[in-house]
This record gives C-alpha cells, sequence and structure tokens, in this order.
C-alpha cells in the first residue's frame, strides 16, 4: 500500500510517498480502508521529535518508532480480528489510529472507532476525532462550562478553535472568538456571538470579563494579561502551547499556571486530551443532532501531506486540514 513514511526526525522534507506491506490483523485489530485523515499539530510535533520530552512517551528518542504520519482517519473497514464484536467488514468507521492514518490502509482498536455519523461525508467525518475531542475536553472537561456563561476562545478559527466555538454555543455559552483578520467571517459562520480580530481589538482591555477562557496552542499569550480578561472566580484551560522552548514545549507554562491557580481566586487548568470510543459517540450525537458541523478549510492529495503540515503550521489554515485518498 502507499503510505507517507519517515525515518528520522525533521520538517516536512524528511516525508516521503512509499509502497509499504499493509497492517497485519491482530485478534483484537480493526483494518480499516482510509479515505479521509484529518490533520492536527500533534502531526507537527511527532514528525519534528519537539519538544524533546515527547520522545519519552514512547515515540521513539533517536528516530520515529512508528514510520507513518497522521492520527485520524474515516473510512471502510476492510477485515476485523477474531476478537472485535462492534464492527464487520463494510462498515464505514471514524476514530483515530496509533500506528498512522497517511495510507491506503491504516490498523487500530475497536475501541478507538465509531460508525460515521450518517449526514457527514468521509472527508468531513476524519477532520473530527482529534480536534472535535480536544475541544470537547477542554470545555466540558477542563472548563466545565455552564449555559449563560461569558466564553472566550483564542484561536477561534483554526482546526481545534472551530469545533471549541460550536460546542460551547451547543451548551448555551455566549461565545466571543478571538483570530486574525482573514477568519473573521469563519468564526462568525460558526456561531460566534462576538469576534475579535486580535489585530485590531485587545481582548484584554478591560471591557469584558469572561467566566470561561479556553487558550488554544500556539498563542502563549503571558498569564498575567490573560487574567485580565478573566472573571474573578472565571476559569482559564490553556491547550497546549508552542513556545517554551525545545525541550519541554508548554508544559513549564501550563505547571506554572496550575501551581498559581492555587493561590488565587481564578483556576488555572491544563488540558489533557485524547480520544475514546465514548468521546466519539459523543461528538456523533452532536453532529447527528445539527448541533455543530466540521469546518473544512483545504483538502490535499497523499502526496501533498507536507504542504498540509506546512500550511497548518504556518497558522494560516482556516478550519480544518484533510487528506483525501479515494
Amino acid at each position: 500500500m502507499k503510505a507517507i513514511v519517515q525515518d528520522v526526525y525533521g520538517s516536512p522534507d524528511v516525508l516521503r510517498l512509499e509502497d509499504i506491506d499493509t497492517p497485519a490483523v491482530g485478534d483484537k485489530d480493526v483494518l480499516v480502508r482510509v479515505h479521509a485523515a484529518g490533520v492536527d499539530s500533534g502531526v507537527w510535533h511527532l514528525m519534528t521529535g519537539k519538544p524533546y520530552l515527547l520522545r519519552l512517551f514512547g515515540f521513539g528518542v533517536r528516530k520515529p518508532k512508528l514510520r507513518v504520519r497522521g492520527r485520524d482517519l474515516a473510512g471502510t473497514v476492510s477485515a476485523v480480528g477474531k476478537n472485535v464484536t462492534r464492527f464487520q467488514p463494510g462498515d464505514e468507521v471514524f476514530g483515530t489510529s496509533l500506528s498512522g492514518t497517511y495510507a491506503e490502509y491504516a490498523v487500530t482498536g475497536e475501541g478507538r472507532l465509531e460508525l460515521k455519523p450518517a449526514n457527514l461525508t468521509f472527508e468531513e467525518a476524519a477532520a473530527v476525532p482529534v480536534s472535535a475531542a480536544a475541544a470537547l475536553h477542554g470545555l466540558r472537561d477542563a472548563g466545565r462550562i455552564e449555559e449563560g456563561q461569558e466564553v472566550l476562545i483564542i484561536g477561534a478559527g483554526g482546526g481545534f478553535g472551530s469545533y471549541a466555538v460550536q460546542l460551547a454555543k451547543a451548551y448555551g455559552a455566549n461565545v466571543t472568538g478571538v483570530c486574525s483578520t482573514s477568519k473573521v467571517e469563519l468564526v462568525r459562520s460558526l456561531g460566534a456571538d462576538h469576534v475579535i480580530d486580535y489585530t485590531k481589538e485587545d481582548f484584554a482591555d478591560g471591557g469584558r470579563r469572561y467566566d470561561l477562557i479556553l487558550e488554544i496552542a500556539g498563542n502563549n499569550t503571558p498569564l498575567s494579561r490573560l487574567r485580565k480578561a478573566l472573571a474573578p472566580k472565571g476559569t482559564l484551560v490553556l491547550a497546549g502551547g508552542e513556545g517554551g522552548g525545545e525541550i519541554f514545549g508548554g508544559v513549564g507554562r501550563q505547571l506554572g499556571g496550575l501551581l498559581l491557580s492555587v493561590f488565587i481566586g481564578q483556576k488555572i487548568r491544563a488540558l489533557v486530551s485524547g480520544e475514546s470510543v465514548k468521546d466519539l459517540q459523543d461528538l456523533r450525537e452532536f453532529i447527528e443532532a445539527g448541533k455543530f458541523t466540521p469546518a473544512i478549510g483545504k483538502t490535499f492529495s497523499l502526496i501533498e501531506v507536507p504542504e498540509a503540515i506546512r500550511q497548518l503550521h504556518s497558522g494560516e489554515a482556516q478550519g480544518k486540514l484533510v487528506i483525501t485518498l479515494s
């Protein structure tokens, strides 16, 4: 099968299209014929091996332990192991795979898959698992969002942020999105009650205080500035961070926020996100109820994966980027 692989850490230049063996199917595995796969910031980190702390968590110290990139997918079940009970060949599914999804086939566990929402295309479904689950965890679990709250989403125009805006509205919040000029119309179309163009306005000018702020990776606004926009008893959720150096990344900032939270009335929490079958089921219910729709910014072919990752890392991508295979 054709797949995007890498043998060393580095820039998108280390990625190449190659013919490799189709993954073997274990007793508890599901083999999926991949129709589409999403692009998220985690792909960049696994490709570069940075921050270096990441390499200590089973991803390979000197080189990638797994050669194929990509995490989320949508496709058709091709084969199942003898102990799999939830799926059968022909089922249309979406979910994640730890063995890589930028390939014609991906193998994963049945606990990482759910039936594809009937009202989504494969491209739309592939855009959901990683980013939408992170938005769900940031708002519902870390942020403990409540109906009627004033919620600020910083980084509202990207893949993660586009879901956060829609999910916050689904929970009944009054949502303000912060984004660049080019993404203002997108964020408004997602249902944001207010949109702040950060090149023209300052969300921390003291004019409004928010019950919940979700700061999405890549912004790294100083905590002191974020707290100026946060209500006295509000909650700030730090969703990763692209700064902080090549060793620890944004971890140090998150730990500092957690420590500070002990001494102040405001709550500062770090987002820890993963994808489970329960998350996929919850997201599927939201989707089929019409509560949110994936915002696809652009699609790329398999051979264009390096360009897709470059565009994502540039910060210019609107909504979610998707790789299409069929």
